[in-house]
């Protein structure tokens, strides 16, 4: 066997189906783009539609198979609908990765009940609605990978966590108890935490010079994230190459935390 081939028998996801939330921007749109570089066909779900039909562009000029599925997942109602119709563009999806999130936080003292409700309605809320509506059909094919993006805040709480962080920690524990469900029939779930990666939905600390060295300087490899960090790692968690790792948290974080 060749390399090549026995790579792409570990990898290769030709012929699998994902739906990636928050695909049409940061870490969620370089996962998409390794997804489909991987052999995917990719629905992105996400809300701007100037992103989604660039993302869309983007991957297929690449030689990938894209389409895009325009919702808030603010609510419940649209984040079934946006479900239903993410399955119905390439069928059934073998892969969900939820990394739409809100990132709203106030200090504590003044976080009131609309910013809770809006962070876990998107943080948490909708994917376990849409976990609950694909890993039971994942599982009856006998393959399936959930991989979620958490967050530091999931595991230490600063720069005013509050409800973001709240939100995050649920979500790994969401994780492990779709990994309890599901995995015995052959679908895994993961979440990938990242550290501080430029992306849009930092724009706030990336505004501060300061702290972005002071962060950079935390890490091991001497740098902050970026998005195309998260590319590697999630072909790993989509592919066969990671059927024994289920319920896991996976830090890309440059060594951050154990910094």
């Amino acid at each position: 066997m060749t390399s090549q081939a026995y790579l792409s028998e570990l990898f290769a996801l030709d012929g699998r189906v994902a739906v990636v939330t928050g695909g049409s921007s940061g870490i969620g749109r370089a996962i998409a783009g390794a997804l489909a570089g991987a052999g995917a066909s990719v629905v992105i779900v996400a809300r701007r539609e100037a992103e989604l039909a660039a993302t869309v562009e983007e991957l297929t000029a690449r030689g990938g198979k894209a389409a895009s599925v325009r919702a808030d997942l603010g609510s419940r109602d649209a984040v079934r609908a946006a479900a239903e119709e993410a399955a119905g563009v390439f069928g059934e999806p073998d892969i969900l990765v939820n990394s739409a999130g809100i990132n709203l936080r106030p200090p504590m003292s003044e976080l009131g009940e609309d910013v809770w409700d809006t962070t876990m309605a998107v943080n948490l809320e909708a994917p376990f609605l849409l976990g609950r509506r694909f890993g039971p059909g994942m599982a009856e094919r006998g393959f399936g990978r959930i991989i979620h993006v958490t967050s530091q805040q999931a595991h230490r709480a600063f720069v005013q966590s509050g409800a973001y962080g709240v939100s995050k920690g649920a979500l790994e524990s969401l994780a492990r108890s779709q990994a309890e469900a599901w995995s015995p029939f052959g679908v895994t779930c993961n979440t990938l935490v990242p550290g501080f990666v430029m992306t849009p939905l930092n724009a706030r600390l990336a505004n501060d010079p300061e702290k972005v060295t002071e962060l950079a300087a935390r890490t091991m490899v001497g740098r902050n994230g970026l998005a195309e960090d998260f590319a590697g790692a999630a072909v790993f968690l989509a592919s066969r190459a990671s059927a024994y790792i289920t319920g896991q948290s996976i830090f890309v974080d440059g060594g951050l935390s154990v910094h």
